[in-house]
């Protein structure tokens, strides 16, 4: 990264606001987690772009913290935006905040982790500054995540090893 670019967290910044339908809810009346990532991900995707500029793919869902469930009606406003980056991948740490639309209760209903790889064996050209004081609470944990992922990647490549790919009921 000679001639990398600066580029702010606030620039790779990412909202996207929708309303709990009884459609998106569980049998609980809470919304389904299926729903939630779903949406994260387009979110998430749109961060990594605004950072790169150049194609991606979610290569994993790291982290995520399911704190207070979204019920009918309420608002789900999910935040994303770019937390880390190595040579050829992205982290993105998403902040889902709920809104009870009827009695303006807001909270922090879910926090996420999630890792983007560049297409083509692209590199990231990019210099990441946050300004906030989330952003570097944030950011400042990344090199300790990104430790960590590598080992959980080798560790999960030993289990994959060793995975059948026989179907159950012919054995």
């Amino acid at each position: 990264m000679t001639n990398a670019k600066e580029i702010t967290c606030t620039q790779t910044l990412a909202i996207s606001t929708h309303r709990a339908f009884p459609r998106d809810l569980n049998n609980y009346g809470f919304m389904f987690g299926g729903k939630l990532l779903e949406l994260l991900d387009d979110v998430a995707s749109i961060s990594v772009s605004r950072f790169t500029r150049l194609p991606s793919v979610t290569a994993s869902i790291d982290q995520f913290n399911f704190i207070q469930s979204f019920q009918k009606d309420d608002s789900v406003c999910i935040e994303t935006y770019i937390s880390g980056a190595g040579k050829r991948s992205v982290e993105v740490f998403a902040k889902i905040i709920g809104e009870a639309l009827f009695t303006e209760e807001r909270y922090i209903g879910a926090t996420a982790f999630m890792t983007f790889v560049l297409q083509d064996r692209k590199t990231v050209d990019a210099l990441l500054v946050p300004e906030t004081k989330e952003q570097l609470a944030v950011t400042s944990g990344y090199p300790r995540r990104h430790e960590l992922r590598k080992q959980e990647l080798a560790d999960h490549k030993a289990l994959f090893a060793q995975l059948d790919t026989q179907l159950p009921w012919t054995n």
